[in-house]
């Protein structure tokens, strides 16, 4: 796992990491603290938006990993496609890795959404 963590570029990974742990400390908040209504939407939507800010972080990650490896390739010239398939490959982590936290995100919202009926 730490070996993808790195591939992935401690950079992205790290800061989704962050976002990770931040959607986790927001989530036990929605459930030990909510006691109406309103604040339970406010804490429902928060929950949703750190998800879609992992996703979206991800993949900003993945584009910039494949503007840096298509600048190389350029200056290169040629490349073997089992090269460029790997480097395809590190590029989709980062997206990968804000995908799962997107769904996290929105299993929590869902689990919410039974909270205090």
């Amino acid at each position: 796992m730490l070996k993808l963590f790195y591939e992935g570029g401690p950079l992205f990974m790290g800061i989704l990491t962050i976002v990770l742990i931040f959607l986790i400390v927001q989530s036990i908040n929605t459930y030990n603290k909510v006691t109406d209504e309103q604040s339970l939407q406010k804490n429902r939507s928060l929950l949703r938006g750190i998800g879609l800010l992992a996703l979206i972080i991800g993949i900003l990650g993945q584009l910039i990993g494949l503007f840096d490896a298509f600048s190389v390739i350029q200056q290169m010239g040629h490349v073997p496609p089992a090269m460029l398939a790997g480097g395809l490959k590190v590029s989709l982590i980062t997206t990968l890795y804000g995908l799962a936290i997107f769904l996290i995100a929105q299993l929590l919202w869902l689990g919410t959404h039974y909270l205090k009926q």
